[in-house]
């Protein structure tokens, strides 16, 4: 059977676009002004759209697919799906359907292995609730599989990533280290271990974001995927010009992230990240280019990034491990000055 991985030229989230072309790309669209209702559009880079349909209710949008990141059809599945519903819950929302996104090339994989990546997709829609209620198809030269997914939130639950206040406390509920770990399973090199810790920790659903925003003292959501931690923070930070300090001791990896950085696997999504964040990642002297590594490594369906009023941040944290978040910790702090991301 040919290995999924080897049919494509990136895998997961690695395949974004660097946050600096996006940022470029983006910048001559139409501005949304003459929409009054579309209280998200593209201006933040947050994680979806949102469209105000009256006075109490939104409809959130948003679309996400990608090449494999895993060899096996149905993990392939599980994982697009799980990220792609991810944006609904980063912005406080709940999802209600999903469309598929598939591109196939049929002279190289089987309709039984495109069968089992469907079926991985529609259980992890399952779990979450929601049917897969269509979708589009296309021969292409790459596997590609993800969702377009819709979603619904009160008005005044709606979090974006441009909304963290200065005290706020900053919390990421999943380890870091999912592009560190594709990287050594595509040589072979992670291990079943470290399988099984990739795929638990790419398929938990971030549903906890729906209850995250009923809390008043939850300022600011985000999901931490392909531009990395630090790229997703300099969002939070541009976006609600503020800095945001995080202590690098504290942020949560999986187990054999640091191991396997200082080994030598890195992808290259984590070098171009890093070539686009500029001089508003602010780095202590000397740190080492290993946890640079990690800080701007492409998650694949990572963790939310949480700005929480400092008083409320023990209990949000308490929430988060009863939910079944178990890496979950405080990383950091929001403060006034300049939109950076300062590690310390």
């Amino acid at each position: 059977m040919i290995k999924l991985t080897s049919l494509a030229h990136g895998g997961g989230c690695g395949c974004k676009l660097s946050p600096g072309v996006l940022r470029e790309l983006l910048a001559d669209m139409p501005a949304a002004s003459n929409f009054p209702n579309l209280l998200v559009g593209t201006e933040t880079g947050d994680d979806a759209a949102v469209y105000q349909l009256d006075e109490d209710t939104c409809i959130i949008a948003t679309t996400d697919f990608f090449m494999p990141v895993v060899d096996d059809p149905g993990d392939f599945g599980r994982i697009a799906a799980t990220n792609a519903i991810s944006d609904i819950y980063a912005m406080g929302g709940r999802p209600i359907m999903a469309l598929a996104i598939l591109g196939m090339p049929l002279d190289k994989v089987s309709p039984e292995t495109v069968g089992k990546i469907l079926r991985g997709g529609a259980e992890k829609c399952a779990e979450a609730g929601i049917p897969v209620a269509g979708g589009h198809s296309i021969d292409a030269p790459e596997p590609i599989y993800g969702l377009a997914v819709i979603g619904t939130c009160a008005t005044r639950h709606i979090r974006r990533n441009s909304a963290a206040q200065a005290g706020d406390v900053l919390i990421l509920t999943k380890g870091l280290g999912v592009g560190i770990y594709s990287a050594a399973l595509k040589k072979d090199e992670l291990g079943d271990e470290g399988y099984a810790e990739l795929i638990a920790s790419t398929t938990l659903l971030n549903q906890i974001g729906t209850e995250l925003a009923k809390e008043e003292a939850v300022h600011a959501i985000t999901d931490v995927t392909g531009f990395g931690l630090l790229g997703h923070g300099l969002e939070v930070a541009r976006g609600s010009d503020m800095t945001l300090k995080i202590e690098v001791d504290k942020v949560p990896l999986l187990t054999r992230a640091a191991e396997l950085t200082q080994s030598g696997f890195v992808t290259g999504a984590s070098h171009r990240n890093w070539d686009s964040y500029g001089e508003e990642v602010v780095l202590p002297e000397g740190f080492p280019d290993w946890q640079r590594h990690l800080l701007s490594d492409p998650q694949t369906s990572g963790g939310l990034l949480v700005a929480v009023e400092a008083a409320h941040a023990d209990q949000v944290l308490s929430n988060l491990h009863q939910a079944g978040y178990a890496s979950a910790r405080r990383i950091g702090e929001v403060v006034e000055g300049p939109p950076q991301v300062q590690i310390i």
